[in-house]
Order: structure tokens, then C-alpha cells, then sequence
């Protein structure tokens, strides 16, 4: 199977799990994956995750989070930066989402961080996702 975006991958599969109601979803792993899944973490998007070694490349059990009447929490995932078309910012232009509502990834010198962390730091970088 070949795979031209892992990120877009790992946001169909957590959006697709939750459409079908899945209480957890195995997604393959990777160093960017766990960090975006431990930003999901902090900002209280899913429960918990685990590491899972197969031998392999491994994979990353995301424990997903519903609000009431079985409601996701994710309500949106966008992929932003894409294979054929990077995007990238500067401090000045920090992308917003949703009003500060919610938050975008972003890949920096400084690893993998929120918007909000991007503009305390006052750097840039190439913005991954949304995620509201």
C-alpha cells in the first residue's frame, strides 16, 4: 500500500471511527502522529492513547472522546499543508480557527506545537491541520 500523505490518513481514520461511533481507533505510527495525538490529548480532544509495538513501525491506540448525546468533541478536522502544497506561515501570520475556538498544528523548528504555543514562542512554521 503506498501512502503519499500519513497525516491526511491519520485524520480520515479519527474522523471515519467517529462517524461510525467507535469508542477507540489503531492508527499506524509515527513521531509526527504521536505528537499531534499528544496535542489532541492536552487540549482534551480524545481520553487517552497508547503506544502499541507490533514488531513494525508500531501503532497508536487513540481513545476517543464523546460530549453529550454521544457526540464526537472533534466537530472538524481539516488537513491544511498538503504533499503538492505546502503552506507555511510567519509569527505574524498565525492562522486563527474558528475564532481561537480551536487550533491548528503546526510543524515549527521548535517541533510540533498549536497556533497559540507558536504566537507565546513568536515563530512560524508550516501549518499541518485544523482541528475545532
Amino acid at each position: 500500500m503506498s501512502m503519499t500523505d500519513p497525516i491526511s490518513d491519520y485524520l480520515t481514520r479519527i474522523r471515519n471511527a467517529q462517524k461510525a461511533g467507535h469508542k477507540k481507533v489503531d492508527i499506524p505510527a509515527s513521531n509526527i502522529k504521536r505528537n499531534i495525538t499528544k496535542i489532541l490529548l492536552q487540549h482534551k480532544y480524545v481520553q487517552n492513547y497508547i503506544n502499541i509495538d507490533d514488531g513494525k513501525q508500531g501503532l497508536i491506540r487513540v481513545y476517543l472522546k464523546y460530549g453529550k448525546d454521544e457526540l464526537p468533541l472533534i466537530q472538524g478536522l481539516r488537513r491544511i499543508s498538503k504533499p503538492g502544497r505546502r503552506v507555511y506561515v510567519n509569527n505574524e501570520n498565525l492562522p486563527r480557527v474558528l475564532n481561537n475556538l480551536g487550533i491548528a498544528v503546526m510543524s515549527t523548528s521548535q517541533g510540533v506545537i498549536t497556533n497559540k504555543e507558536a504566537n507565546k514562542r513568536s515563530i512560524g512554521g508550516e501549518v499541518l491541520c485544523y482541528i475545532w
